[in-house]
């Protein structure tokens, strides 16, 4: 595997069909999950490492994002990337920027709402990305459902000629959603955290049950985030990403929260079948993760 630093010299590195794993960097599980789907759909796998800064809204998020490029490199070889693009901000921003991509209506509600620019920042540096390494495919994972919503609005009003694959939840046993915030949380606020995937779990069964009613769904995760500071809880449709009130369609029931000094998001995704929903839960691992461990 070679690590590059410009477009440039990334595209003179491949060869056949070419996929792209865009990331911030700090890889886990997840993250090698990704590598090991997108490793079987491309003869050329880049992964792209770079902590945008025009997506954070915090600068203190921005800074304590964890940052370990060595480790990086070793793991995304270790699972098949070709290319490790790890380009300096000068190389994506070269000087003021005077041109950025705004995804309409799909961004209004939950991330948009409460991060507003966010998404700005980061379908303007995909496009980027797309643009600069023109690859055939692109992988993002479930877990950030609003953003592969936006991603794919883009993709289809700016024609770019690339298949967006998309892959499911990540978890630990114990139903925490994989991140790489994970790292930050206390083993008192990682125990904490878990109420979210409980309450998502919770309402899954309800699913199951047959309760359709976004309001009920909505309700019984806030219930299980009891004591947790919460931006929302919401039903919403996959397509639009505005809320619904019944689960009539493909939706996601997607939650964003603080434990301790750590934002997270996670959903359960609900797809059809012969008209009923299923619920997506993910992918729950064997064992704990060893890549975000407690501290």
């Amino acid at each position: 595997m070679e690590v590059t630093r410009t477009f440039e010299e990334t595209r003179h590195r491949y060869h056949g069909r070419v996929g792209l794993l865009p990331t911030l960097g700090y890889f886990h599980e997840g993250h090698l999950r990704l590598m090991d789907l997108l490793r079987d759909r491309c003869d050329t796998m880049v992964v792209s490492l770079f902590v945008n800064p025009t997506q954070f809204n915090e600068e203190g998020d921005f800074e304590a994002y964890p940052r370990d490029e060595e480790r990086d490199v070793s793991l995304a070889s270790a699972h098949g990337a070709d290319v490790l693009f790890a380009p300096e901000v000068a190389e994506v921003y070269p000087g003021p920027s005077i041109t950025t991509v705004e995804v309409m209506g799909v961004t209004d509600e939950m991330e948009g709402r409460h991060r507003p620019g966010h998404f700005v920042g980061v379908a303007t540096v995909v496009a980027k990305l797309f643009a600069g390494l023109a690859p055939d495919i692109a992988m993002f994972g479930r877990k950030d459902a609003q953003q592969l919503t936006v991603l794919e609005a883009m993709v289809r009003d700016l024609r770019f000629p690339i298949e967006i694959l998309e892959a499911p939840v990540v978890r630990d046993p114990d139903g925490l959603a994989l991140s790489s915030r994970n790292v930050r949380l206390s083993r008192r606020d990682r125990e904490a955290a878990l109420a979210i995937s409980r309450g998502l779990f919770q309402a899954a069964e309800q699913v199951d049950a047959g309760e359709r009613r976004g309001h009920r769904l909505e309700a019984t995760v806030a219930r299980s985030m009891k004591g947790l500071v919460v931006d929302y809880v919401k039903l919403a449709s996959q397509a639009t990403m505005k809320p619904i009130e019944s689960l009539e369609e493909p939706a996601v029931l997607a939650v964003a929260a603080h434990v301790g000094p750590v934002r997270l998001i996670d959903n359960v995704a609900f797809d059809l079948a012969d008209g009923r929903p299923v619920p997506d839960r993910g992918i729950l691992l064997d064992v704990p993760s060893e890549l975000t461990a407690m501290p």
